[in-house]
Order: structure tokens, then C-alpha cells, then sequence
């Protein structure tokens, strides 16, 4: 199963996340996710755990928990809708739409 971990402090790293949520079994991978272009984390992040009632123990008991001073928001990860193939609609690429395919310039 697939987590999601947010409001996550800034100094937390993938080794905190795996170690809190190995108290409840069996971690996959553990991924925080940063900002591109500084490297620094987004507040966010992702734990893959294999066992989905171990997996379905952490959420209920680390949702709402303290980690280096901040609460966590720990729930099932939401199918990843892939940004690439416009998710949000317009843009300027191949169907886009951009500002419409009738205006001329």
C-alpha cells in the first residue's frame, strides 16, 4: 500500500519516516519529496508498505502524530494523476490549447 505522509518538517529525512513506520511492520521505500530546483523538501512525502493491515495500522496510529515538532497527516495515497498528459487542461504543447487553436498571430 501506498501512504502519503504530509505536513512533514523540514529537517525530517527518509530515515525518521522508515524508522516511525517500521514500528508497524514491513517498508518497501520511503520517499520525500523536494523541490527540484533548491533540493529542499516540500512537506510531503510517500511510504510504500507491502502488508495492507500493517500498512492500514500506521495510518490510524501515526495520523495526527508529532514528528520533530510537527503534526503528521498520514493517509492511502491517491492515484497518481500524470501531470505530463495535462491533468490541469491548457498549456502550450500538442493539445494544450494554449490560446485557442483558431486565433492566429
Amino acid at each position: 500500500m501506498n501512504i502519503y505522509v504530509g505536513n512533514l518538517p523540514r529537517e525530517a529525512n527518509e530515515e525518521d519516516l522508515r524508522q516511525a513506520f517500521e514500528a508497524f511492520g514491513e517498508v518497501t521505500s520511503v520517499k520525500i519529496i523536494t523541490d527540484r530546483f533548491t533540493g529542499d523538501s516540500r512537506g510531503f512525502g510517500f511510504v510504500e508498505m507491502p502488508n495492507n493491515p500493517e500498512a492500514q495500522s500506521a495510518i490510524s496510529d501515526l495520523d495526527g502524530k508529532e514528528l520533530k515538532g510537527r503534526t503528521l497527516r498520514v493517509n492511502e495515497a491517491r492515484p497518481r494523476r500524470d501531470a505530463r498528459r495535462g491533468g490541469r487542461g491548457g498549456g502550450f504543447g500538442r493539445g494544450g490549447g494554449g490560446f485557442g487553436d483558431k486565433r492566429r498571430f
